[in-house]
């Protein structure tokens, strides 16, 4: 009797340890979750405002907030793609090219970040790997801005001195450019490629429509300037070196100008 009361108090108290053990494990799975959970809401808040510096140009209070975010949130590839801008807007281009490249290694099919990831390597001057990052954005075929990557393409060619690859992608991006947002900076460039080729009279045709479309835009007037020059027509080449310094006196075009000018006068 006294064996078969030990019995039943025994398994009462196993099954009250077993509740109770559940009981635990329950509470610790909802805590856990909720810390989680704000964690992630943290993360989604900093990073939301890091975001917003990052449009405005703050690029300083942008890396404070993404860079809090990413305490939170460290597998989080937009995240990264933000800190890699706001790196590379600070002119911190190692630290941007490994966050652009910690975004696209986390989420592959990132057509933006590898568009940033390629103009990140353009500027550091390795055109190769920023032509496989381009092309790699334009294997998406849900990118919604192609325009833009063809043309960073274009550059990067231009840039190894692969004349007819850039003029053919300067002419995708034209095709693609549906707002004709780019056609100004699209025309420059062929200009470039022309006038690299000493095809002076078919620059001239592109870096005017470069500013009959933009006319505000300095580096073509400075290149119609030099092309000119090139065809020893020295007034007209005057008339675009001015339109340079009128417009942008203490850009580097316009300093160029500016020293060409007085070089002229001479």
């Amino acid at each position: 009797m006294i064996q078969q009361s030990s019995f039943g108090i025994r398994r009462t108290w196993q099954a009250f340890l077993s509740i109770s053990l559940g009981m635990l494990l329950l509470v610790s799975l909802i805590a856990c979750t909720t810390t989680a959970q704000k964690r992630r809401e943290m993360a989604e808040t900093h990073l939301n405002l890091g975001s917003a510096y990052v449009e405005a140009g703050d690029y300083t209070a942008a890396l404070r907030e993404l860079l809090a975010a990413e305490k939170d949130a460290p597998r989080d590839s937009k995240i990264h793609y933000y800190l890699a801008i706001a790196y590379f807007g600070k002119g911190h281009n190692e630290l941007a090219a490994a966050e652009a490249e910690r975004a696209v290694d986390l989420k592959k099919d990132y057509p933006v970040a590898y568009n940033l990831l390629g103009t990140i390597y353009y500027a550091q001057g390795r055109y190769d790997k920023a032509i496989e990052a381009f092309n790699k954005a334009l294997a998406d075929v849900l990118y919604e801005t192609p325009a833009l990557t063809l043309y960073n393409l274009g550059k990067a060619y231009f840039r190894l001195g692969n004349f007819p690859q850039a003029l053919k992608k300067y002419q995708e991006a034209k095709e693609k450019d549906a707002r004709r947002e780019l056609l100004p900076l699209i025309e420059m460039e062929a200009g470039k490629v022309m006038y690299a080729q000493g095809n002076y009279a078919e620059a001239i045709i592109h870096f005017k429509m470069a500013v009959e479309l933009a006319p505000v835009l300095v580096e073509a007037h400075y290149w119609l300037g030099e092309t000119y020059i090139k065809q020893q027509k020295n007034k007209e080449a005057r008339q675009a070196y001015e339109t340079v310094v009128r417009l942008s006196p203490s850009s580097e075009f316009g300093l160029k100008a500016k020293k060409i000018l007085q070089f002229m006068d001479t």
